[in-house]
């Protein structure tokens, strides 16, 4: 049997990342306040920007997904950091921690106007989640001589 087809999706966008971010947003099983935080942060958006929100939110997924991860592996009594890629969902899911992490961070006590500043920053590639994804690639970057160890 087919886990994908199991995926939900949010009541009103009809959308499967919503729902991601409505899971990554929950915390002590509150998942009504996760999908009103979510939706005033997408009103916000929309009433900024005069896209869709949805746009914005993939978007700013598609910017800040990292295309390499750094792992690190023990090798003869040393221990290397090794550049390797990720699948596109592994990405993403990494992609949704970073921008909600991100938008934790940010100063400001209206916690529904944090990520939607955050999002919007990301679809125009800037803020904290973007500099966290250039970070990673700097890593590889840097370790790509032990991309062999993989």
């Amino acid at each position: 049997m087919s886990r994908r087809n199991n995926e939900k999706t949010d009541p009103i966008y009809r959308n499967r990342l919503v729902n991601m971010l409505v899971n990554r947003i929950l915390r002590h099983g509150k998942k009504s306040l996760a999908y009103r935080i979510l939706y005033n942060a997408m009103m916000d958006i929309k009433q900024k920007t005069k896209y869709n929100p949805l746009f914005i939110l993939r978007q700013a997924i598609r910017q800040v997904t990292p295309n390499v991860a750094i792992k690190t592996r023990r090798v003869g009594g040393s221990t290397y950091r090794v550049p390797t890629e990720m699948k596109y969902t592994q990405g993403k899911a990494l992609a949704i921690r970073w921008l909600l992490g991100a938008s934790r961070k940010r100063p400001g006590r209206n916690i529904a106007s944090k990520p939607s500043y955050e999002l919007m920053d990301a679809a125009r590639n800037s803020g904290s989640a973007i500099r966290k994804r250039e970070e990673t690639h700097k890593m590889a970057e840097a370790n790509r001589a032990f991309a062999h160890l993989r």
